[in-house]
């Protein structure tokens, strides 16, 4: 915890220095040194303005059916950088880009910016992580964005995706056919990966195709335990027993 101070401290120096440069009021608190150093560390994994507009501006979501966000409203969590607390921050997620944005109040006025995609940073989302990683779909494609772990177990982790995809509206061909308007259509992807094994791979929520995913051993138990108690993993809730049951629970 001492580095990591030491750290954020010359974090705090380096933004005070390039906020005074571009004419701009350094970001201060009344609360004391400590919310200043978070205040400065948070503005360090912000990602470009530029970069985060030019991704939004792209596509006109007051004309579409649906959000590209899991929720339009900023929700208090709290920022981690390597499993240490940086401070507390106001969030939403932007599935569509697979964005996290943020800011340090709910005031409307207040501009948000693109957080960092760094590996190390993680959030707190209802209790549970959410981080930047690498993955592998079920497609075999290797794929980076966000991912809320579900289950950090012994031998297995389980992990949450959700994505949003647009499509394009359509304008009416003739009087006898109405128009398509734009939509945004939101799905859920799980992932798991086994420990020891460096990465992390989409597993299909449902029974068979779980099961082959499996060694021999884990096969034939987890299929009795499916069975006895009943469970389909299309559904979260048994998902997750399952990936309990997995990893001794």
């Amino acid at each position: 915890m001492k580095n990591l101070m030491i750290v954020l401290l010359s974090l705090c120096a380096v933004t005070t220095a390039q906020a005074q440069f571009a004419g701009q009021a350094p970001i201060t608190s009344a609360a004391g040194s400590t919310n200043t150093v978070a205040n400065s560390a948070i503005q360090q994994f912000l990602g470009p303005i530029s970069d985060a507009e030019m991704k939004r501006k792209a596509i006109d979501i007051s004309n579409a059916q649906g959000s590209p966000y899991t929720s339009f409203k900023f929700a208090p969590t709290t920022l981690y950088y390597n499993d240490e607390k940086i401070g507390d921050i106001f969030y939403r997620y932007n599935a569509l880009n697979e964005e996290v944005e943020i800011k340090r109040s709910q005031l409307e006025e207040e501009g948000y910016r693109g957080l960092s995609n760094d590996k190390k940073i993680s959030l707190i989302i209802d209790g549970k992580k959410m981080a930047f990683n690498t993955f592998i779909t079920s497609k075999k494609r290797t794929t980076n964005g966000y991912l809320t772990t579900l289950v950090d177990g012994e031998e297995y982790d389980l992990f949450k995706r959700i994505t949003v995809k647009y499509t394009e509206g359509q304008d009416a061909q003739n009087s006898f056919v109405a128009a398509v308007p734009a939509k945004f259509s939101q799905f859920t992807e799980y992932y798991y990966q086994k420990k020891g094994v460096n990465r992390i791979d989409e597993v299909i929520a449902k029974n068979s195709k779980l099961l082959k995913v499996l060694d021999a051993n884990e096969k034939v138990k987890t299929k009795e335990f499916l069975k006895e108690n009943s469970l389909n993993v299309k559904n979260e809730t048994d998902l997750i027993k399952t990936f309990e049951f997995l990893n001794g629970k």
